[in-house]
């Protein structure tokens, strides 16, 4: 405090000489830590006196309100700490750990770093720090260290606690850490020893960028030699140059050697900062080339500050050099890793930059292929709290953990996620499933009873199998229509029963295959019509029995109001009302073929729609109305004589029919997808079946097997068996 006080207050100042209003002092350079900085700027700043330092970076100097009249010719931490978050990112680490210094520049860059590693979906498992004079919390830094499962450290430490702790990992031996460094020691020569590197090796950070300055080579050389050599000053062939400098003649060979001034990172901020300082005082003076300056000109410290703030101007080496609104440099890094050369040496080897003046999508630029990592590594190593979730999976948090630490859950069915880390699962929409991988949505399976499907192949093998097996009772009847039993019951009827049967077991066919608007429109309308044709000869042949037993009454004339011509057109009627259901179904609500997506989400049922249920409904209430009326007339002529009697063998046949389509409502009603349709082929194969063999069978028998009993005699009950 007392040194700037004096430096502001100049060595001559006294009371002789009054206020001339001529500052003593017109800008100061330095600070070079940012604690001591921020203590010279709070001191100078109620004088306007301009500050202009070389490498304070702490974010906290930006603030123009507290420090108006600070500058730096490096970048604020702000820069820095955000390059930190986003070479992190780049590598696709998203679980570090961090490690500052407890002062201005360790505290407000690593609060930066956190908030920004927060909005970029980057978790830090810890975050420690220590100064220089605290051993006990360097300890339990390091310990931290060993413990934590992050691989990789963001150390935004000063140089000194750089040190302090390089010297800890390496004394406790502690490696397989990935450490990412700022610019106040990542190219530190003094800290790249082999049994750091045995820690530290393959560490990566960002630093100063070089810029070489024409002569500051030479002079350095020079500077350095004749303040510790001084008796290079004395001729050479003077005794007394050989006295004083005869000790030093091992080293005369180096005299020549400025590899390392390179390495001098901040001396061009030096450079730059003393240049600045020029410009501003040429533009005040009014200075002109061959004309020089107006050095009787006034000059008050806020118009320093005015003119530092315009200060624009290139340097010999393409530099352009100038200040933004808080008084900062733009930022510009080179990016270093600490690499071992083949034969044993030590260098930060630049694998890339960050140049905050560029587009977001340009400003870090990294040549991947020349970093070698922790170990020597030459894979990069990972640091995740929790494995990344492929696709088909979701992220889900783990309860009291950070967002990075979470378990992978598989997609629901029907659900996809086709990017890794996905935080949620998409739902695959209309037609389209998941696949097995949950990672893509496909088409759906579409379900029908197709003819290759086994159950398909049965059905249509039983129906093409009643059918033979009626053309085969059809043939038999035809060959034996003169015979007595053929005769006896009423073979015209028996042949259009015959042919509707025939036409009940093809119309089942219409139902396999792929649903159609006109296979939909013929199945159901088939099915009615056929039915129908089909009880109304067995009704008809019913009548016929009881009109033939009341034709044998005394007197009685019935049979000429039941003739054949009356049983044609009672079959034509029945036939013809459920033609008109039919017909008024198809105009009005035709079935369509439906994709039911409702009954399983992970297939289509392509089934018919029956477009109006109350059609459907009526179709089949109109088969049972005329099945029950035949069911109640037949159980009524069961006991009638003579032996010809049918109608024992229609109740029975009834019977099977109603009990068949009695069960087949609750089988239809449940039975899913393509099982409802079998369900309905297995009711009309089942009924048709029913009504051939109880109706057909027993005169095939006496036909095939007791030709004997195939007379008149027999028919009429007159001879006993």
């Amino acid at each position: 405090m007392s040194a700037t006080m004096g430096l502001m207050n100049g060595q001559e100042f006294g009371a002789r000489h009054g206020c001339s209003g001529q500052s003593p002092l017109h800008a100061i350079i330095g600070e070079s830590e940012s604690s001591a900085t921020v203590i010279l700027s709070t001191t100078t700043g109620p004088f306007k006196i301009p500050v202009i330092s070389p490498s304070a970076t702490c974010e906290c100097l930006s603030n123009r309100k507290d420090y108006p009249s600070f500058f730096r010719t490096i970048a604020s931490d702000y820069h820095q700490s955000r390059a930190l978050v986003y070479i992190v990112k780049h590598f696709g680490w998203s679980w570090v750990g961090a490690v500052n210094s407890d002062n201005d520049y360790g505290n407000n860059g690593m609060a930066i770093f956190v908030k920004t590693a927060q909005e970029e979906g980057i978790c830090v498992e810890y975050s420690v720090k220590f100064y220089r004079t605290e051993p006990e919390k360097l300890k339990k830094v390091v310990d931290t260290i060993e413990r934590g499962t992050a691989k990789v450290i963001v150390a935004f430490v000063s140089f000194v606690e750089m040190g302090l702790l390089i010297d800890q990992l390496s004394i406790q031996n502690i490696t397989g850490f990935q450490m990412i460094g700022v610019e106040s020691w990542i190219t530190t020569k003094n800290y790249i020893t082999p049994n750091s590197f045995h820690s530290l090796g393959g560490s990566l950070g960002f630093a100063v960028r070089k810029i070489n300055i024409e002569g500051f080579a030479d002079y350095v050389r020079k500077a350095f030699w004749d303040t510790a050599i001084p008796c290079l000053q004395e001729e050479r062939n003077s005794s007394r140059y050989v006295l004083s400098c005869s000790r030093y003649e091992d080293i005369f060979a180096l005299n020549n050697y400025t590899e390392d001034v390179s390495e001098q990172r901040y001396a061009s901020n030096v450079y730059k900062a003393v240049y600045t300082v020029a410009h501003s005082l040429h533009r005040l003076l009014k200075c002109k080339e061959q004309e020089g300056c107006e050095k009787s000109l006034t000059i008050q410290l806020h118009e320093v500050v005015e003119a530092l703030k315009k200060v624009n101007f290139t340097m010999k080496k393409g530099n352009h050099v100038w200040f933004d609104s808080t008084g900062s440099a733009v930022a510009q890094y080179e990016v270093v890793n600490w690499q071992q050369d083949s034969d044993g040496s030590f260098q930060f080897k630049p694998v890339g930059y960050y140049d905050a003046s560029l587009p977001p999508d340009q400003r870090l630029e990294l040549n991947t292929k020349e970093i070698i990592w922790t170990g020597g590594q030459l894979k990069k190593p990972k640091s995740v709290c929790s494995e990344s979730c492929p696709p088909g999976t979701r992220k889900a948090a783990q309860k009291g953990r950070p967002v990075c630490c979470y378990d992978c859950i598989p997609c629901a069915e029907g659900e996809i996620s086709n990017e890794t880390d996905s935080v949620n699962c998409k739902q695959c929409s209309g037609e389209y499933w998941s696949n097995v991988e949950k990672n893509k949505c496909v088409l759906k399976a579409v379900e029908f009873l197709s003819f290759a499907d086994i159950m398909g192949i049965v059905l249509v093998f039983f129906s093409l199998f009643g059918v033979g097996l009626t053309v085969m009772v059809a043939i038999l009847f035809y060959s034996k229509k003169d015979t007595p039993i053929v005769k006896a019951n009423n073979s015209e009827l028996s042949f259009l029963l015959l042919f509707s049967l025939t036409l009940c077991f093809l119309c089942s066919l219409t139902f396999i295959g792929r649903p159609t608007e006109w296979s939909c429109m013929l199945r159901h309308t088939a099915f009615g019509i056929t039915f129908v044709l089909c009880i109304s000869c067995v009704l008809g042949k019913t009548i016929v029995v009881l009109m033939a037993f009341k034709a044998t009454l005394p007197g009685s004339n019935v049979m000429k109001w039941f003739g054949p011509s009356q049983q044609r057109l009672s079959v034509l009627a029945f036939t013809l009302i459920q033609v008109l259901i039919c017909v008024i179904w198809l105009t009005m609500f035709p079935p369509f073929p439906y994709k039911n997506m409702t009954y399983y989400k992970e297939k289509i049922i392509l089934e018919c729609s029956l477009g109006s249920t109350i059609s459907f409904w009526a179709v089949l209430g109109y088969i049972s109305l005329l099945a029950f009326l035949c069911f109640i007339l037949a159980f009524l002529a069961r006991k009638l004589p003579d032996n010809f009697n049918d109608a024992k063998f229609i109740t029975f046949s009834m019977l099977i029919f109603c009990a068949v389509w009695i069960t087949f409502i609750p089988a239809y009603v449940s039975s899913p997808g393509k099982f409802t349709v079998a369900v309905e082929i297995f009711a009309i194969l089942a009924s048709s079946f029913g009504l051939l063999f109880c109706i057909f069978a027993p005169k095939c028998y006496i036909i095939l097997l007791k030709p004997k009993q195939n007379t008149k005699q027999h028919m009429m009950g007159k001879i006993t068996s």
